[in-house]
């Protein structure tokens, strides 16, 4: 089995490890987002994205904060506001 084949299998097992944890680490939520390293940094330390220091240290993010903290701000396609405008079953925007 070739190199490559072997880091692309373990990176699946990766992220399927990432996908079942409640509490992902810093480099967990890079990966697990797609925000590079300096970008999360700059947005844990203006505290504009929900995160512990739980030692002073480390950062842990909980998935569900940083889901829900993902999805703010939806924005609806045209067609949804026009069918909500025409009496369309109501839209839930936001959880």
């Amino acid at each position: 089995m070739d190199n490559f084949l072997i880091l692309e299998r373990l990176d699946n097992l990766e992220r399927l490890m990432t996908a079942h944890k409640e509490v992902l680490t810093f480099e967990e939520t890079c990966a697990y987002t797609g925000i590079s390293r300096s970008y999360l940094y700059k947005l844990t330390s203006a505290g504009n994205i929900p995160h512990s220091k739980p030692n002073g240290k480390l950062i842990f993010f909980e998935k569900k904060k940083l889901n829900d903290w993902l999805l703010q701000n939806n924005i609806l396609s045209p067609s949804l506001i026009d069918n909500h405008g025409k009496g369309s079953s109501s839209l839930n925007t936001r959880s």
